[in-house]
């Protein structure tokens, strides 16, 4: 199973992103505080579960790609 998530933003900072996965990790913006910093945390326990990988990328023309890839028997039996 392949998915990929795309969004047209700012993107993440270069040395951000492999960062973004850590628990309580938010990338910082000036004036912008939202959310706990958990969520993506919480995608890669899940994903990791099913014997899967998860990454982040910054699109050419801005956004961020988050892909994500479980292997065929494990994303059955979830």
């Amino acid at each position: 199973l392949e998915i990929e998530v795309r969004d047209r933003g700012l993107g993440i900072p270069p040395d951000d992103l492999n960062r973004v996965f850590d628990k309580f990790y938010r990338v910082q913006r000036p004036g912008r505080v939202a959310g706990s910093g958990l969520g993506l945390s919480i995608c890669k326990g899940i994903v990791e579960a099913h014997g899967g990988f998860i990454a982040a990328e910054n699109r050419a023309g801005g956004g961020t790609t988050i892909s994500i890839v479980v292997p065929e028997g494990k994303a059955a039996a979830a």
